[in-house]
C-alpha cells in the first residue's frame, strides 16, 4: 500500500508476503509506504500483523514491514516478524552499491517525527545494512522514539546501534523505553 497525504489508519489487518523494489536508498515498505499525513498526524496501526511466521514476511530494499519519510507512527498491539530489508549499501548508498538494506521491520526517515510502539512485538526480522528491527533517522535531529510494553528481540544483521541493539538512530535521538524488553 502506497500512501501520500490524507489520513491512513490500519486496524485488525494482516500483511503477508508483500514486496517492493529490492534496491535503492530511499525505497521501502514491503507492506506499507507512507509520505505526508494530513496536519502531520501519525499513521495508526492497531492489532495488525506484518509477516507473523517464516515464509510470510515482507521484503523490500528498506523497511520489510513499513516505511515512511517524514511521517510519525503510533503502533499498538501489533506484530512484525520475518520481514527483510534486502537492499545493499545503506542510505546514502555506499560507493559501488545500489543502496538500501535498513529497517528489517520499520524504516523511518525524515525530519520531525515520532515512532510510538505500545504492546508491540518486533522479532525475527533481518537486514543487510542498519537497524535489524528499526531504522530511525531524524535528519534535523528533532524526532523521538517511544517504546512501551513492547518486545524487540532476535532480529538479525546490521550495524550502527548507538543506544539499543537492533535499533539504528542518531546518538542524540531521544528514546523512552518503559516496561519493555530490547535484547
Amino acid at each position: 500500500v502506497w500512501v501520500r497525504g490524507g489520513r491512513v489508519k490500519v486496524i485488525n489487518s494482516r500483511f503477508f508476503n508483500n514486496a517492493c523494489a529490492d534496491v535503492g536508498p530511499d525505497v521501502g515498505g514491503g507492506a506499507l509506504r507512507v509520505f505526508s499525513q494530513y496536519d502531520g498526524l501519525p499513521v495508526y496501526v492497531v492489532n495488525t500483523t506484518f509477516g507473523g511466521k517464516q515464509g510470510f514476511g515482507g521484503v523490500c530494499s528498506n523497511g520489510g514491514g513499513i516505511s515512511s519519510i517524514g511521517v510519525s507512527w503510533t503502533v499498538i498491539n501489533s506484530l512484525f516478524s520475518h520481514n527483510r530489508a534486502i537492499g545493499n549499501g545503506a542510505n546514502p548508498a555506499g560507493p559501488g552499491t545500489p543502496g538500501g538494506g535498513s529497517g528489517g521491520a520499520i524504516y523511518n526517515d525524515g525530519n520531525t517525527m515520532t515512532l510510538s510502539l505500545c504492546g508491540t512485538r518486533i522479532e525475527h526480522n533481518e537486514v543487510n545494512a542498519h537497524g535489524s528491527a528499526i531504522f530511525f533517522v531524524s535528519n534535523d535531529h528533532s524526532g523521538d522514539i517511544r517504546i512501551d510494553r513492547s518486545v524487540i528481540q532476535n532480529n538479525l544483521g546490521g550495524s550502527w546501534y548507538e543506544t539499543y541493539p537492533q535499533i539504528s538512530n542518531h546518538a542524540d535521538t531521544p528514546i523512552r523505553v518503559t516496561n519493555s524488553t530490547i535484547e
